[in-house]
């Protein structure tokens, strides 16, 4: 689009100042400079240029200088390389190293009666040749643009605006994509929507439709004309301009294109590859060099985006190179060490950062070990932001995958792989899936017995988790007995505040309240909330959770007015923090209308139950527990309420 820019402008300029010469030089190369110099001498007859002795760059440059040779515009195009212009930084001339190298760039005649116009892809370049002046840049193109030049390109008065619009949003408005469509569309003689369907097969398809050669006014005979070797000619420039930036470029091609957070990238920089870790001096200038091309652009946190075009035609490249299994590893590794296992802490990085997770799982590296234990450690962090989110067939799916992994390559006994698979087992139980859970909770508890000790921390969860199962399948007997002892060594173990201690209690309160036994209920009950609003703040889950756990025994002792106020609290906490459609939140939703209910207000309580069974149907499914339990409650509700 720029070429075609500058040679509108060019032919304008003819046009309307005949006296003004104009001058084309082709400078994607020191050597095709060289030519476009030589053959300006030779057109102008400047004395000298037949003389083999002469140097062609001092001789048009002084002559056009000259004085009374009256105006003139010279168009330097395609002018991407720094090194063509002004030269390797700090390194010596070597056998390798042209002539022309470092001095191209001074060759450019500079005087009051002429003009120099520079296109270029690199905007470090553009800066430089302007004098440290800001280049002025061709924006992206809008609707309205890509259509007449769809349009004007395709010369057929029918075509369907729509169609159109749809095929400029698909190749995101890039000129030269376009172009490349039309010229193919015309060439086969098929249709628009016909093209649309092949670029909709596959990003394989996209990326060999851009491949296509095409021929187009203006544009150098030497240069590529193919999108495609376009840009790989740039991605082979910058590679011999900045190892490091060639190395981000292939890297960030495998994340998602878009808020790549430049916490993976400063990562990457900082490990040990084939030399000394690079520091933020190191990467700020790769990244400069990415951005300079606008194959990158900096997002409005910190963060990059990359077209996606650009990420496409880049994995090309690594695939034509055989580097796409060595960066796929990278870019598993990289994201691995930066995604925690999600917390109500860090929930938000979880979800910013969840979209590379699900790219880098559809890689495949080089099927190392290391590669295989970061794809397990990847699966089980993300399971948890699914988990903390109430998404339980997503989170058995990740972790699933992750205990599969983990056993296979750490062995069934290994911390890791009992973690996995405790945490199965925990998304087995909140599923309603009680043997399930129950069969994966006893090997875990037995194992952590074995290989960690009685009073480890991990043996008092699996214990925990365990008399939880009990509990959900009402054997209160079995699940007090664990509970009791789970609570007795966590208060010795991890002390009396420690949240998972906090836990402890609740769920041995949870079991007194379900044998009817209310009073050591509501007294560990409250403990927990009172501690917990300390410990953990006001609108922690955890908190939540004791909150509504009292509110239910305080219900279950007639004491209503305590009951709604606390469910109140917890439901609209819950909506803030977890979201409306959270199983907690439709746990509070149902509590509430139950309490409601019990104190006559029927109408209040059908409407929020009925709003409580429409989510549970759609968030859990109608087999499960929760959504069958809260049916049955509102069918016996309109029953007792339909007039006789």
């Amino acid at each position: 689009r720029k070429t075609q820019i500058a040679l509108a402008y060019a032919y304008w300029l003819q046009r309307t100042r005949p006296e003004v010469s104009v001058f084309w030089v082709h400078a994607s190369s020191a050597e095709r400079f060289r030519q476009a110099y030589a053959s300006i001498a030779e057109k102008c007859q400047i004395p000298g240029h037949d003389d083999p002795k002469v140097d062609v760059l001092p001789l048009v440059k002084r002559w056009l200088e000259g004085k009374g040779r009256g105006r003139w515009l010279m168009v330097i195009d395609n002018a991407d390389d720094t090194q063509v212009f002004f030269g390797r930084r700090a390194e010596p001339a070597t056998a390798h190293t042209s002539g022309l190298e470092g001095k191209v760039g001074s060759y450019i005649p500079d005087c009051a009666h002429g003009s120099v116009l520079v296109t270029t892809r690199n905007k470090e370049t553009g800066s430089r040749l302007a004098n440290g002046k800001r280049p002025a840049e061709v924006g992206q193109m809008d609707e309205d643009e890509s259509y007449r030049l769809l349009r004007a390109k395709l010369e057929d008065e029918e075509l369907d605006r729509d169609e159109l619009l749809v095929l400029s949003s698909r190749l995101e408005y890039f000129p030269l994509a376009l172009v490349q469509a039309a010229a193919f569309i015309q060439e086969n003689s098929i249709t628009v929507s016909y093209y649309l369907r092949l670029l909709s097969q596959s990003d394989q398809q996209l990326v060999d439709l851009l491949s296509e050669e095409f021929e187009t006014v203006g544009r150098d005979s030497e240069t590529s004309r193919a999108v495609t070797e376009t840009w790989i000619l740039s991605f082979e420039q910058i590679q011999r301009q900045n190892v490091f930036a060639a190395e981000l470029l292939s890297l960030m091609s495998l994340f998602d294109r878009q808020a790549i957070p430049l916490a993976f990238l400063s990562h990457y920089s900082e490990q040990q590859q084939d030399q000394e870790p690079r520091g933020r001096v190191q990467l700020t200038k790769a990244l400069g060099v990415l951005k300079a091309f606008s194959f990158v652009t900096e997002d409005k946190g910190e963060g990059f985006d990359m077209h996606r075009l650009v990420q496409l035609v880049t994995r090309k490249w690594l695939a034509n190179k055989g580097t796409m299994h060595h960066f796929a590893t990278q870019a598993i590794s990289t994201v691995s060490h930066n995604y925690p296992y999600c917390s109500h802490e860090n929930r938000a990085i979880c979800g910013a950062y969840l979209a590379h997770v699900h790219a880098v799982l559809k890689l495949e590296g080089t099927g190392s070990r290391e590669e295989g234990l970061a794809k397990a450690s990847l699966l089980h962090c993300a399971a948890g932001y699914f988990h903390y989110y109430g998404q339980w067939k997503a989170t058995e799916d990740f972790l699933d995958q992750a205990t599969k992994v983990r056993r296979e390559l750490l062995g069934e006994e290994h911390p890791s792989t009992l973690t996995s698979m405790a945490d199965l087992a925990s998304t087995y139980r909140d599923q309603g899936q009680w043997k399930e859970a129950e069969l994966l909770e006893m090997q875990v508890m037995e194992a952590n017995k074995r290989v960690r000790g009685e009073e480890h921390p991990d043996t008092l969860t699996s214990m925990a988790n365990l008399a939880s199962t009990y509990w959900n399948q009402g054997r209160w007997k079995e699940a007090e007995s664990l509970e009791v002892q789970v609570m007795e060594t966590s208060k010795r173990v991890r002390g009396e505040e420690h949240p998972d201690t906090l836990t402890n209690m609740a769920n041995l309160a949870s079991t007194y309240w379900n044998q009817g036994r209310w009073k050591e209920a509501e007294s560990l009950e409250v403990q927990v909330m009172e501690t917990s609003k300390r410990v953990l703040g006001e609108e922690h889950p955890y908190t939540l959770t004791s909150m509504a756990n009292l509110a239910s025994t305080y219900r279950d002792q007639g004491r209503w007015k305590e009951a709604e106020s606390l469910e109140l609290q917890v439901m609209e906490a819950r909506k803030r923090v977890l979201g409306e459609e959270h199983p907690s939140t439709l746990t509070s939703m149902a509590n509430l209308a139950s309490t409601w209910h019990i104190q006559g207000r029927v109408d209040e309580s059908l409407r929020l139950m009925e709003q409580c069974v429409q989510l549970r149907l759609r968030v859990l499914g109608q087999d499960h527990p929760h959504t069958m339990s809260s049916s049955s409650t509102l069918r016996e509700w309109e029953e007792a309420s339909a007039p006789m």
